[in-house]
């Protein structure tokens, strides 16, 4: 799919104070679902741009999903599942409140599915009166251990949203960061203000993310990466606060009218960071704020 289509699809899920809309010609219909397998007992569940990866690791007792896309995607979801193993999914894990990582959850806990979440993602999935908040959330750091594995759940501050945490499976030197990474130009950073994101504390979290030990980067959006790529989107959460920092203060000491210093702002993200009309909704303005 083309990228203009991609922001047509993406300016469809308008995602405005932090709620998702789905108009009819987006976000109705399951999406087309494949599965990549990064080891022996760990897989992505992967489609085109929106909604989210989903990573299954497969255990003798059951599965543990993390992140479980739009509502419509959960029978395709279990349909993959079950092309490589029979044990049920016994917990997902939700890297963020966005619909399109969570908006499965409700169907899976009418089958009996414990959905982990951080207590801020608990929290804005409560405020936005999504279905499916989270059976179990926690504040900082958690394990699942379930048939003699380990999935460790950290939540090191503030991204995309408040509330972003990363799924680390040390066994299998992977990790899977939710929408506090997207790879690849399609899917630009989102700073969500209106919940709870930073620009500002975005690196320092990523930071901390990147001390762990892994090879294999599963992205909110996009192909399995590395953690060459995620250092290198480190670096480009510093660009892009720094420049939008300089432009700020720059047209402050010339006295430019704050119009035309928005205006500057926005061109530059559109080109130099690919942001479409849906980022500039959702981020512009804070990140003008923030960057004062």
């Amino acid at each position: 799919m083309r990228k203009s289509s991609l922001l047509k699809l993406m300016l469809a899920v308008g995602l405005m104070g932090g709620v998702w809309v789905a108009y009819p010609q987006f976000g109705t219909a399951p999406s087309k679902l494949t599965t990549q397998k990064i080891a022996d007992d760990l897989y992505v569940i992967h489609n085109d741009f929106v909604p989210g990866n989903t990573t299954a690791l497969v255990t003798n007792e059951g599965v543990v999903l993390v992140d479980d896309k739009f509502p419509q995607d959960t029978e395709n979801i279990l349909a993959e599942v079950k092309k490589f193993t029979s044990q049920p999914v016994k917990y997902v894990v939700n890297t963020h409140h966005h619909f399109d990582h969570s908006g499965g959850n409700a169907n899976l806990q009418k089958m009996g599915v414990q959905v982990v979440s951080s207590a801020q993602a608990h929290g804005y999935t409560n405020d936005l009166k999504q279905p499916g908040a989270a059976n179990i959330a926690f504040e900082d750091h958690m394990h699942i251990y379930l048939g003699g594995k380990n999935v460790e759940l950290y939540y090191f501050g503030k991204s995309h949203t408040g509330g972003d945490i990363v799924a680390y499976f040390p066994a299998q030197r992977a990790i899977a960061m939710g929408d506090m990474f997207t790879f690849g130009d399609a899917t630009p950073q989102l700073i969500d203000y209106a919940g709870g994101g930073s620009a500002k504390e975005w690196t320092a979290t990523v930071s901390r993310a990147l001390a762990l030990d892994f090879d294999t980067v599963v992205p909110g959006h996009g192909v399995n990466t590395n953690k060459a790529e995620l250092t290198k989107f480190r670096q480009s959460t510093i660009d892009l606060r720094n420049k939008v920092h300089q432009m700020v203060a720059d047209g402050t000491a010339k006295k430019t009218p704050p119009a035309q210093v928005r205006s500057g702002v926005e061109a530059m993200l559109r080109k130099d960071f690919h942001f479409a009309d849906l980022h500039i909704g959702a981020s512009l303005d804070g990140l003008m704020t923030e960057m004062r």
